[in-house]
């Protein structure tokens, strides 16, 4: 699929779309939890879609009712011997060692550039927790088979906090003699550890002492809570979503942006900072985020815990008169693509220059934005920066593979079109 975007100034209020990481936590607390659990605001993309069918495979039950997800569990109780994650880097580590709790040998596999994802840390772990596992030299497809018994383990958690929110969501599932501790090494992305233990504890699940992120505690005496009642969540807005919005008001606003949390512990919430610093307009209230357009300054960011950011913010640094400087590119090789890389290719299509040197990511804007023909090489959010940067670009911008965007954010383009962009198929 291919979207042509022309140069567009933007008004109106559009709301942000459903978090992903907040719903696909969601549904795997609601199939630990045991019972019913009624999930308000669902999300819709094929992240979230890839979940739901997760959770079903691991004997849940879903059904809609008044725009709701009802979820029924009574634990993890495959119903097929595979799951798969389909292109979801958060399911696959996050499922896995929760689909581990089964005694029953399953298959873990993926699709897309899931498949060429690296997955050692599981080789490495499992073992130690009594789960058997076969990789495919550590990738996927995966056969496990447990049942997980919790155990003291130290964790690498500079790869990704996915399979650290993997270990606390299976063993918050189990039954404790002793205390046990997960010890964590160089721990990167911890608001997303800090969105992991907010939805256990919003689902009555066993919570771990958080001992500064340096290790987390679970006690043997500890309980679920509300175990017999039914729990009602509401899926937060999604910052990560937002944040090509609020740069798209940035860059060619004004606009209001509804539903989004600004006390949310979602690491992408640090897009205010880097506009903030860049100089556009931009009040913050607590039910609205009003953004609009200006003389636009060079910034310097770190993204290392919101590596998701960098191509929002490549699209706002494209429109800033200066070189702007990133932090956190090594977080960027194993995404959707090499994103670093990517970004740096399709950009600089647009004249629009990416350095990259070791860790960090120069960004030299204020130079025209052209109008190219770009590719969004099946990642997602390559394709939601070249589309935010086309606003403000000397002609039309055509993003091939621009269906990428499905995996997060389904109706983007929808929403584009909604405060005033010019999109054609």
């Amino acid at each position: 699929m291919k979207v042509i975007i022309k140069p567009s100034k933007i008004s109106g209020t559009i709301t942000a779309p459903a978090s992903k990481s907040s719903m696909q936590r969601a549904c795997a607390a609601a199939l630990i939890r045991k019972g019913e659990s009624l999930i308000h605001n669902p999300g819709i993309s094929n992240d979230d879609l890839a979940a739901i069918s997760i959770i079903k495979n691991l004997g849940a039950t879903t059904e809609y009712s008044n725009e709701i997800l009802i979820i029924k569990s009574n634990g993890i109780q495959p119903i097929s011997n595979e799951i798969n994650c389909g292109e979801s880097g958060l399911s696959i580590r996050m499922f896995t060692p929760i689909a581990a709790l089964s005694k029953h040998p399953i298959i873990i596999n993926g699709e897309g550039s899931l498949l060429s994802r690296p997955m050692n840390f599981l080789d490495e772990i499992f073992p130690k927790l009594s789960v058997d596992i076969l990789s495919n030299n550590g990738k996927l497809p995966l056969q496990i088979t447990g049942p997980l018994q919790p155990n003291n383990i130290l964790v690498d958690g500079s790869l990704s906090s996915q399979f650290l929110t993997g270990l606390l969501m299976s063993f918050a599932a189990c039954e404790f003699k002793n205390d046990v501790t997960i010890n964590v090494q160089d721990l990167k992305s911890k608001p997303y550890i800090d969105l992991t233990l907010a939805v256990m504890q919003s689902f009555g699940l066993n919570l771990p002492t958080n001992n500064n992120y340096e290790s987390f505690t679970f006690h043997h005496s500890a309980l679920f809570q509300n175990k017999n009642s039914t729990i009602h969540y509401t899926v937060e807005g999604d910052w990560s979503g937002a944040a090509f919005l609020l740069v798209a008001g940035a860059i060619a606003g004004n606009i209001i942006v509804t539903g989004l949390d600004v006390f949310s512990t979602q690491a992408d919430k640090a897009i205010l900072k880097a506009l903030m610093d860049c100089g556009c307009h931009i009040s913050i209230q607590s039910e609205q985020i009003e953004i609009g357009s200006s003389k636009l300054k060079p910034f310097h960011f770190d993204a290392t815990d919101c590596p998701d950011l960098f191509p929002p913010l490549v699209a706002l640094a494209a429109y800033c008169n200066g070189t702007t400087a990133i932090e956190g590119v090594n977080r960027l090789v194993h995404k959707e693509s090499n994103r670093g890389l990517t970004l740096q290719k399709e950009f600089g299509k647009l004249g629009v220059e990416i350095i990259l040197q070791d860790d960090l990511m120069l960004v030299k804007g204020g130079a025209e934005v052209t109008g190219e023909i770009v590719h969004s090489n099946y990642d997602h959010r390559v394709a939601m920066a070249c589309a935010v940067a086309a606003l403000g670009a000397s002609g039309k911008t055509t993003i091939q593979g621009a269906d990428a965007v499905n995996k997060s954010y389904p109706n983007f383009y929808q929403h584009l079109k909604a405060i005033g962009v010019s999109i054609k198929p």
